[in-house]
């Protein structure tokens, strides 16, 4: 098998400098359901993929660098069905996250989304394709 006959992206690491608030944020606020929850180490079933938090820092593997203050270090996108954007803008406006860009029609684009951060900075999508 070549590099380009990768047909699939399963698994997300977010890498945090909190795990704990972060970790609070996908259980709570997005409520995916936790699959492994350690202390430096917690995965979240979100459909067919894993979507992971691990500390930023020194791996086993490479030093993650710091992040810049501010920076997003990524864009999520998750696909809701149309109905769902504005039942999903209601409920994160319940629990208090603070959204960047309240759910508009894209026509370019054929989507409805909204657009909002993680405790990391990064921007979460949540969007119906129409």
């Amino acid at each position: 098998m070549s590099l380009g006959e990768i047909h699939s992206l399963d698994h997300t690491v977010i890498l945090c400098g909190n795990m704990q608030q972060t970790r609070a944020f996908y259980r709570d606020v997005m409520k995916f359901p936790l699959e492994v929850d350690r202390e430096n180490w917690a995965s979240f079933r979100v459909g067919g993929t894993l979507l992971t938090l691990r500390p930023r820092g020194k791996w086993s593997v490479c030093d993650d660098g710091e992040a810049l203050p501010g920076a997003a270090a990524v864009q999520l996108a998750f696909r809701v069905p149309p109905q769902a954007v504005d039942v999903c803008h209601a409920e994160l406006e319940r629990q208090g996250v603070e959204i960047l860009r309240a759910p508009i029609d894209l026509p370019d684009w054929r989507h409805r989304t909204l657009f909002f951060r993680d405790p990391e900075g990064n921007i979460l999508e949540i969007y119906a394709e129409y």
